[in-house]
């Protein structure tokens, strides 16, 4: 279920770090040792600035501090032929780790508090890995995880 590329939709997902809870979309970057998961979380929100053209793929612009991934609207991206129904984006500065135990934990019943959507194409994967690697809004430590990933 957590391996590297899947799409999920929990509903809800409960935010780390408050107490707000909302549908949400999760993609799986890298699962290590059964512990963590270092994971995406798509948006509909458009935070690139209106001067930046946005296409399908990778957007960085680190003079700003711009990094993200854009999906576009009802694009095939996973193996299965599934596409968000919006532009969707996804932040390079918003990618973090979560706890494994905690998630299966939180998340049991497939078809009721989550869903899998599918596994991304390979090309969109390593398209989102690399972009988030080129960005000085990534975290190193996330850098290094995502680098071995394309070393491998």
């Amino acid at each position: 279920m957590y391996s590297q590329g899947k799409i999920l939709y929990f509903d809800p997902f409960y935010f780390k770090n408050n107490n707000t809870s909302k549908p949400k979309y999760f993609i799986v970057l890298h699962k290590d040792s059964h512990k963590a998961i270092l994971a995406a979380l798509p948006s509909s929100k458009d935070f690139i600035p209106s001067f930046i053209k946005i296409t399908h793929g990778c957007i960085n612009a680190d003079d700003i501090n711009v990094n993200c991934y854009h999906f576009e609207a009802n694009k095939s991206i996973t193996t299965n032929d599934w596409s968000f129904d919006l532009p969707t984006f996804v932040y390079g500065s918003q990618i973090d780790t979560y706890d494994l135990a905690m998630l299966k934990d939180t998340y049991k019943v497939e078809g009721i508090e989550y869903e899998i959507i599918g596994t991304l194409k390979k090309e969109e994967f390593t398209g989102i890995v690399e972009c988030f690697i080129k960005s000085k809004s990534v975290k190193n430590k996330f850098k290094r995880i995502l680098q071995t990933l394309i070393d491998n």
